[in-house]
């Protein structure tokens, strides 16, 4: 498959691109910045700018001509504030989508948060953040010209992966290695039957090929 990752230069999106490269899979990520372009290429990535901020839906469309699936994994990151977590976690995940979907690619999977609600209450950053998660997830699931795919991790850390987790609707709180999401992003691209579920993984007991098996077609 030819797979384009929004975020390219992310923590979880340079692991993913690893992975998928490994796997035999064309992958190409979208980046802001030109010294980002030579970490894509050791990840075995081909390097695109494009800022999600700025583009158009039509130069965003164009990056996914001849696409097979669409992750989107950018996020505003730390230390940003509410403006740019409208920008980046609301509006550029909703402008990934509406370019996927003129562009005629359906497969697309979505690096959200545990416990994004467009409804969630509260004036701190990561309220905001919640808030803009979860718009940007309920304009996605709301595609019918998309199969997507949502991924909600616990709380991410740079332990190294297991390769273990807990894969289900509903998890509850826990942390995560990246590596382990990043896993289970592979494993979701290489099964379509998980379309139309919004997943929550944090650490477990069962391999990750075996859990997304076990959620497919659910």
């Amino acid at each position: 498959m030819r797979i384009v990752i929004a975020g390219g230069h992310g923590q979880i999106a340079l692991r993913l691109e690893r992975l998928l490269a490994a796997r035999g899979h064309e992958v190409a990520g979208l980046i802001r910045r030109v010294e980002q372009t030579d970490d894509l290429r050791a990840a075995g990535a081909e390097p695109v700018l494009c800022d999600l901020e700025s583009a158009s839906v039509e130069e965003v469309a164009a990056h996914l001509v001849g696409a097979d699936a669409a992750v989107f994994a950018a996020g505003a990151g730390p230390g940003s504030g509410a403006a740019r977590k409208d920008t980046v976690d609301r509006a550029a995940a909703v402008l990934f989508a509406d370019a996927a979907v003129r562009t005629g690619v359906r497969r697309h999977i979505v690096v959200s948060s545990m416990g994004a609600d467009p409804a969630h209450r509260g004036d701190d950053i990561f309220d905001t953040y919640q808030r803009a998660k979860g718009e940007a997830d309920a304009y996605v699931r709301g595609l019918d010209a998309l199969d997507w795919t949502i991924l909600r991790p616990g709380m991410l850390t740079d332990d190294a992966g297991t390769g273990l987790v807990r894969l289900e609707a509903s998890t509850g709180r826990g942390p995560i290695p990246r590596d382990d999401v990043a896993a289970t992003l592979a494993e979701l691209l290489d099964t379509p039957a998980t379309a139309g579920l919004t997943l929550e993984v944090i650490s477990g007991s069962t391999p990750v090929s075996v859990a997304v098996k076990s959620v497919a077609g659910n």
